[in-house]
């Protein structure tokens, strides 16, 4: 009986090529466009706004730097400026820091209104 199978399995047709399916690239697409929806898209906005903001600080101003200080801008230059931090009597308090530091630009009166 074993050599009748041997023939009928060697007779068996072998199985049709499978065609390529288009739908893992479909997938992968859909997925890559809301990725970019989602994460890239919200985040260059936010970074195109800070910039604005960064540009847009004069003296005067009061602000939050990303280390959480809060001050009121003293002197601009294209890459520092110094904030006035507090007062020791009648003496200011200031110190120097990167603008990009700059997280938040705070309404006039925030520091009279913290002390």
């Amino acid at each position: 009986m074993l050599p009748f199978i041997t023939d009928a399995y060697a007779q068996t047709a072998a199985p049709a090529a499978q065609q390529p399916s288009w739908m893992p690239m479909v997938i992968l697409t859909a997925m890559m466009l809301v990725m970019y929806a989602l994460l890239i898209r919200p985040q260059a906005k936010k970074q195109r706004e800070q910039k604005a903001m960064n540009e847009a600080l004069a003296k005067g101003d009061e602000v939050v730097t990303s280390g959480g200080l809060i001050g009121r801008i003293t002197e601009l230059t294209p890459q520092y400026m110094t904030l006035q931090v507090g007062s020791v009597g009648d003496k200011p308090v200031t110190i120097t820091v990167l603008r990009s530091s700059v997280q938040t630009l705070l309404p006039k009166g925030t520091m009279k209104s913290l002390n």
